[in-house]
């Protein structure tokens, strides 16, 4: 499996979820399908058939957070001092050439990305266009609505 790219914060947010998977959501559904099963016959029992599905979904996502948890490689960016070189975990201030208008991103891994909050998986165009690149460059990325110019105003590793 290969390495996995994943920002300290992006790490605990995992293993809180994978905390609360198995602290509480499995011992739910254990107890759902327990009383379920109590209720007769199993043939016709939605209650157990969505419980035993709930569980499916449980168990994997448990796998699927330990897999990654497992071939994780955290990064802090505070621990980064790279001259204004753009690299993941790193935030960025970018101004749109056309427009003026500024946007902070902080690239991070797939997992953790949510673009509402300013958090841009490593691997979209824009990332990409970003990585290796340093403050008072200028990157060209296509997009649906044709290629868009920014500016890196600004970089920070926090």
């Amino acid at each position: 499996m290969s390495v996995l790219p994943i920002t300290k914060r992006g790490a605990e947010k995992l293993k809180e979820e994978l905390h609360r998977l198995k602290t509480v959501d499995r011992p739910a559904v254990i107890n759902a399908i327990a009383e379920a099963r109590a209720q007769g016959d199993l043939s016709e029992n939605a209650e157990y058939d969505a419980a035993k599905d709930r569980q499916g979904f449980i168990e994997g996502r448990i796998k699927d957070i330990e897999g990654k948890l497992s071939a994780a490689q955290i990064i802090d960016p505070s621990t980064l001092h790279l001259d204004g070189k753009v690299v993941f975990g790193s935030t960025v201030v970018l101004e749109d050439e056309d427009t003026g208008n500024q946007v902070t991103y902080q690239i991070v891994g797939e997992d953790e990305a949510d673009i509402k909050q300013g958090l841009l998986n490593v691997s979209t165009p824009i990332a990409r266009a970003l990585i290796g690149k340093t403050e008072g460059d200028v990157v060209n990325v296509q997009t649906p609505g044709g290629v868009k110019s920014y500016e890196i105003i600004e970089v920070r590793y926090e």
